[in-house]
C-alpha cells in the first residue's frame, strides 16, 4: 500500500473515533500509532521503522517541515478534506535521545454541537452568560471545556464579536476570530489579549489563565462590561476560586466581575459520553467569595447519583467521579 493510501486511513479512522491528537511512537524495531480519544489512549497500528519514518515524513512535507531534520523540535499545519468537510492539523515533531523522531498531530474539529450535555445545566450557563462578566470553567485536560466555551458562544454569536485566544486553537469556527499563541514569534497570551480588547470584541474566550499577567488582563476585560469564557486548572468548583487569588486578583474584583464558575468532566459509560457540570453563580458564589476557607463543590455528588439511577453511567464510573 503506497504511503499516501496509509495517511488517509490513518487519519479517516482518527477523525471516525474523533480522536483529538495522533501519536506516532518510535520504538527499538517498530513505530506505533495511537489515537488520544473521550475514552483515553488507544492503539491504532504498527508500522516497521522504515515505514513509519516515511509517514512521518509525508505529514512533515505536507505541513512545510524539515523533512531533513530528525533531531530538534518543529512544528507545522495542515488541512485535510474528507467527505466535504475540512479539518485542520496542528504537528509537532521531536527527536530522541536515539535519533528517533516522534510526531504528535492535534486534530482540530469544527463545532458539531456535542449531544453530551446535560440540557439544564448547558442552559443555566447560558442564562448566566447574557449578565456577561467573568465565567470560569475548570477541569483537567480533556474534559470538554473548549467546546463547551464555544457551544454557548456560538448560540450568543448572532450580530456579535466573538474573538478567541489559544494555545493552540482547539475548534476551527470560521464565524469567530480566533488567534494563537506563538511563542517563538513573541505572541504570548497577554500580547494577544491587549491586542483582542483593541478590536472590541463582545465575547472573548481565552484558552486558559495560566498567569498573574492574563488574569488581570481577563478580569479587567469582564469589568469593562465584555464577556469573557476561560479555563484554569483547578480540581473542584469551588477550589477554582482560590486559582484566581493565588494569581493575584483580590476578592472584591472577583464580586464585581465573577458571573460564574463550573467544573465538568466526560463520563464515558457504555460507550456513550455525558458532561457533568457543577456550577456556582449568582447568592451562592457571593457567599462563598466571602469566605476564607471553601469546599469543593456545590452539588457534584447529588448529580452524579441522579445519573446513575438513572441508568446513564454505570457504576464503576459513579464510584470513579465521587471526587470529581
Amino acid at each position: 500500500m503506497k504511503i499516501k493510501e496509509i495517511v488517509s486511513e490513518l487519519l479517516i479512522e482518527a477523525i471516525k473515533v474523533k480522536a483529538s491528537d495522533i501519536f506516532f511512537f518510535p520504538k527499538k524495531e517498530n513505530l506505533m500509532v495511537k489515537f488520544r480519544t473521550g475514552k483515553g489512549l488507544i492503539e491504532y497500528a504498527g508500522f516497521t521503522l522504515e515505514t513509519g519514518k516515511e509517514i512521518i515524513n509525508f505529514f512533515k512535507y505536507s505541513a512545510q517541515m524539515d523533512i531533513a531534520e530528525h533531531r530538534r523540535p518543529q512544528v507545522g499545519a495542515m488541512t485535510y478534506e474528507n467527505e466535504g468537510h475540512e479539518y485542520f492539523l496542528r504537528l509537532s515533531s521531536l527527536g530522541d535521545f536515539s535519533d528517533q523522531e516522534s510526531l504528535v498531530i492535534r486534530v482540530i474539529y469544527g463545532i458539531d454541537h456535542s449531544q453530551y450535555f446535560i440540557p439544564e445545566q448547558l442552559g443555566t450557563i447560558e442564562k448566566l452568560a447574557k449578565s456577561r462578566g467573568l465565567i470560569i470553567t475548570s477541569g483537567p485536560t480533556g474534559s470538554g471545556k473548549t467546546t463547551t466555551m464555544y457551544e454557548i458562544a456560538k448560540k450568543m454569536s448572532q450580530n456579535k464579536v466573538v474573538m478567541t485566544i489559544e494555545d493552540p486553537v482547539e475548534i476551527h469556527e470560521s464565524s469567530f476570530l480566533q488567534a494563537q499563541v506563538n511563542n517563538e514569534a513573541g505572541i504570548d497570551y497577554q500580547n494577544l489579549l491587549k491586542a483582542a480588547l483593541r478590536h472590541r470584541p463582545d465575547i472573548l474566550i481565552i484558552g486558559e489563565i495560566r498567569d498573574q499577567g492574563t488574569a488581570r488582563l481577563a478580569v479587567d476585560a469582564a469589568l469593562s462590561g465584555h464577556l469573557v469564557f476561560a479555563t484554569v486548572h483547578a480540581k473542584s468548583t469551588l477550589q477554582t476560586i482560590f486559582r484566581l487569588e493565588g494569581l493575584g486578583i483580590r476578592c472584591d474584583e472577583l464580586t464585581n466581575c465573577l458571573t460564574a464558575v463550573s467544573y465538568q468532566r466526560l463520563l464515558v459509560s457504555q460507550g456513550k459520553l455525558k458532561c457533568l457540570m457543577d456550577i456556582a453563580a449568582d447568592s451562592l458564589l457571593k457567599k462563598e467569595l466571602g469566605k476564607s476557607v471553601r469546599g469543593e463543590f456545590v452539588n457534584w455528588q447529588e448529580n452524579l447519583e441522579r445519573l446513575w439511577k438513572g441508568g446513564e453511567i454505570n457504576h464503576e464510573v459513579y464510584w470513579q467521579f465521587q471526587k470529581g
